[in-house]
């Protein structure tokens, strides 16, 4: 099909807006025909928009594009709520476009660009809303001559991971470790990775970005001003525009890194390794990042003293990630860590995108292209919450939260340590406040593979329990909060009057006192609070 005329372009756009509104006629949507038709009114004839409208009456599409994104299952159900329509935009003039029209007539829009918020905020909502799906929007421009990079919000981790390796084995970027996150959710709530200690968060290396705003115009670092930069740099772009693209500053990694997995049972020594653990990991060499993550496991034939019988235990999982050689790693835990008595078959040495792949629980020897698929591994029922760990726990403490872990089964603890980099960085550098003073981070993780709502409310109700017993342990006043691993049991803004109070609530558990300066900023870049969900940054009352 050649290119079309513009007197084709707007009979074809005519057509379709004939076609919406008979499928549509003797429904209450009214407003929706009227978005659709300003959405087409407003279309470019060299970007046309058509091609970027799915409604559920095209049912295959739509529901592929809906479901493509969902990566929490609790939200793939026929009764969660739907939006009435999807803009996947082609061109930066479709969002400003959606924008545009959606506040014309009073509509909710959620953003998504890659759709791993745990609570399915940017696609889910009791509300009648429409979905702004970012994942067209997928450019990456890596410039090695000045080691940054232009990344559009729908591009994922692992297509940045693999674009950076193409042009280079000595750069890598300070981010997660799972490749199918979207980068503008990851970026503007300030993700992490196994590269904090040397280099900070996301975050700590963005330098300029895109962003439309309330009155469709596409700002720059420049025009938007510095405030307005802050805070889509860890507060979460939703709540201030549309984040287009970031700009960021690559970092530089050696050609050789080495990994390794060593797991530890009570049997063997795992409290007070972890005890020590504790102590060591927010202080190692800040080339080495050791996450420890917690689970209980089963064991198969007990010894003769307890009749051989099955038994459940912890399983402490040491996962380190190192800047450097297998030889140089052995020293430095010789002399920090040898509790854990790491060994030279332990080492895998790999460049640092294989490293990546390990870390997501690639085989060894998986291809880098594995990075460019935009599938899950696995796709499972989940729930996170997060807390974050300022004193050493004792080790009567160690041994009772084991207990409480083998008695609720299935939620699993992970630690990712801090020091290095992170105490470095103010806690007012970035609307993300949690630096200098954290030891580590803890995720609560529960998967379920059963659907239902009672299989749902029964490991909700077991993550909740564990989090409930860790309450001594953790931070206080406020007990903090990773804004990534979006947790809706800490508040939910229902965008009334009642707004700022309830904003207040989780607001300040993610962002202490940088949560008044998110405050002021979104009063005055989007007073009417049009860009808003339920854990939204909310106005001044």
């Amino acid at each position: 099909m050649g290119i079309l005329s513009l007197p084709q372009l707007l009979l074809f756009q005519l057509i379709l807006l004939l076609s919406l509104n008979v499928s549509w006629a003797g429904s209450d949507s009214a407003p929706d025909q009227d978005f659709v038709q300003c959405l087409l009114s407003h279309s470019q004839p060299s970007h046309p928009i058509s091609e970027a409208i799915y409604t559920p009456n095209n049912a295959s599409s739509y529901s592929s594009v809906l479901r493509s994104y969902i990566r929490n299952l609790r939200f793939n159900t026929c009764s969660t709520p739907k939006p009435f329509l999807i803009v996947t935009p082609l061109h930066e003039s479709h969002v400003q476009q959606a924008i545009v029209c959606a506040q014309k007539q009073n509509l909710l829009m959620k953003i998504r660009s890659g759709g791993h918020d745990y609570e399915g905020v940017s696609y889910v909502s009791e509300v009648p809303f429409f979905l702004l799906d970012m994942f067209n929007l997928r450019s990456i421009d890596i410039d090695i001559s000045s080691e940054t990079a232009w990344v559009q919000a729908g591009a994922t981790l692992g297509e940045l991971f693999y674009r950076i390796y193409e042009k280079s084995k000595i750069h890598g970027f300070p981010a997660g470790v799972c490749p199918t996150v979207g980068v503008g959710g990851h970026f503007s709530g300030a993700g992490y990775g196994n590269l904090m200690r040397k280099y900070g968060l996301s975050v700590d290396n963005i330098i300029d970005a895109q962003l439309m705003d309330v009155h469709g115009r596409l700002l720059d670092r420049k025009s938007m001003g510095e405030d307005l930069f802050w805070a889509i740099t860890g507060g979460g772009g939703a709540s201030f525009g549309v984040v287009i693209a970031y700009k960021i500053n690559l970092v530089r990694v050696p050609q050789t890194v080495t990994v390794f997995r060593v797991e530890r049972t009570l049997e063997q020594n795992a409290t007070d390794i972890v005890y020590r653990w504790q102590y060591v990991a927010p202080k190692l060499d800040t080339d080495l990042f050791i996450r420890l993550t917690m689970e209980v496991v089963n064991i198969t034939g007990g010894p003769l003293s307890t009749g051989g019988e099955n038994y459940k235990t912890i399983r402490a999982s040491f996962i380190g990630f190192f800047l450097g050689n297998s030889e140089r790693l052995l020293s430095v835990m010789e002399t920090g860590f040898p509790e854990l008595g790491l060994k030279q078959s332990d080492c895998i040495e790999m460049s640092w995108v294989e490293s990546v792949l390990f870390w997501t629980n690639f085989s060894i020897g998986t291809e880098p292209e594995a990075l460019l698929s935009r599938k899950p591994q696995v796709l499972v029922h989940l729930k996170r919450k997060s807390d974050y760990v300022k004193t050493p726990i004792p080790k009567i403490g160690l041994m009772w939260i084991w207990q409480k872990m083998i008695e609720f089964e299935v939620p699993i603890m992970t630690f990712n340590p801090y020091g290095g980099k992170m105490s470095e960085i103010p806690e007012s550098a970035t609307p993300c406040p949690h630096r200098a003073g954290n030891l580590w981070k803890i995720q609560y993780a529960t998967n379920w593979e059963v659907s239902g709502a009672e299989a749902s409310d029964y490991h909700l109700n077991l993550t909740r329990k564990l989090y409930f017993y860790m309450t001594p342990f953790v931070s206080m006043n406020p007990r903090e909060a990773y804004f990534n691993y979006k947790d809706l049991d800490l508040g939910i803004n229902n965008n009334g009057k009642a707004s700022y109070f309830e904003g207040r609530a989780y607001g300040i558990r993610y962002f202490k006192d940088n949560f008044h300066r998110l405050v002021r900023i979104k009063t005055e870049v989007d007073p009417g609070n049009f860009f808003r969900n339920e854990q939204s940054i909310p106005t001044l009352p």
